[in-house]
Order: C-alpha cells, then sequence, then structure tokens
C-alpha cells in the first residue's frame, strides 16, 4: 500500500507540471497579445492619419477628391454624394489626454457636456431618454435611439463609460470642454 507521504508528493509533481504548463501558456499569449497590441496602435494611428487628411478646412496637398479617378463612376460632376459616404465631422476620434471636445461634431459634445453637468452635480449615469430630455429632444424612440448609437460610439471610442447596461458617464480622464481633454 502506497504511503501518504508519496500520494502528496504525486499530486504535488502534478501540481507543479500543470502549473508550468500555464505559465508556458501565458507567456505565449502574453507575446501574442503584445504584437497585437502593436498592430493595434498601428492602425488607430493610420485612422487618425486618414481623419486629419480627409478633414474639412484641412491643410493637406490633394483633399478627397484627388483620390478619385476620372473614370469612376461612384461619383460625377453636378451629382450629390452617395449615402454612404462620411459625412463632415462625423468621425468620432479615439479618446487620448489631451485630446479636445472641439475634435467632435457638435452633437456629440452636446452629449459629453449634459454628462458633464450630470457628473459635476453628483448625478448618477443618464439614461439615453434622460439624455434626450436634458438636450431638448422629443422623447421618440428614433431621436432616442439615435442618441444611443451615438452613446455607444463615444463609449466605443473612450470618451464615456457605460457603468450599467444603457447609461453612460464621462469616461476616466475625460474633463470638461474647456480643460483640453
Amino acid at each position: 500500500m502506497p504511503s501518504v507521504v508519496g500520494l502528496l508528493e504525486q499530486r504535488e509533481l502534478t501540481a507543479r507540471r500543470r502549473v508550468d504548463e500555464l505559465r508556458e501558456e501565458a507567456d505565449r499569449i502574453h507575446a501574442e497579445l503584445t504584437v497585437a497590441e502593436r498592430e493595434w496602435d498601428e492602425w488607430v494611428i493610420a485612422r487618425s492619419r486618414v481623419g486629419e487628411v480627409l478633414a474639412p478646412g484641412s491643410d493637406s496637398i490633394a483633399g478627397p477628391e484627388a483620390f478619385q479617378g476620372p473614370g469612376d463612376p461612384g461619383e460625377q460632376p453636378g451629382r450629390p454624394e452617395s449615402p454612404e459616404a462620411a459625412k463632415p465631422k462625423s468621425v468620432v476620434p479615439v479618446w487620448r489626454a489631451g485630446l479636445a471636445w472641439s475634435a467632435l461634431s457638435v452633437d456629440y459634445q452636446r452629449i459629453l457636456r449634459v454628462l458633464a453637468d450630470c457628473q459635476r452635480l453628483g448625478q448618477s449615469p443618464l439614461a439615453c431618454q434622460e439624455m434626450a430630455v436634458a438636450l431638448g429632444l422629443d422623447v421618440v424612440p428614433a431621436k432616442v435611439e439615435a442618441l444611443r448609437s451615438k452613446a455607444k460610439r463615444l463609449t466605443a471610442r473612450g470618451w464615456l463609460v457605460e457603468p450599467a447596461p444603457g447609461r453612460f458617464t464621462l469616461g476616466k480622464g475625460v474633463t470638461g470642454p474647456g480643460s483640453g481633454s
């Protein structure tokens, strides 16, 4: 009959092997994550640069029309833009320290201002219907859903957080409009 100490040593050896396997797997995943984060950062920078180039009034040498060849069937002189085309200032940049609210369109700035006022007054996060009331909008499904879409976009870009489903507040580090972030 095996001794109790012998059984404990076997279990300890099995557990040690499993810990070593998990550490190796964690190291492999960490290495993959590091590479993926670098790639993500490069894409964020590239997207930011494209947004700067395509922004109206930018000092770029060539505007968006310069990228369209003469044989492009999408746009012809005198025809309006296609409905899928991005509207000026509708792109929400990823929030980073020091990024001013002026980087956002007026609609997004109004949402941030309402949430900043609530935060300043110590109120809880707002639901989209409450934001619609604060913004003076009709509380109808179309308006509330449009507001929810904008709030979700701001959340995805780091400007807002959603501590509870459907309730929004300013993201950590995002402060009032006068402070430059």
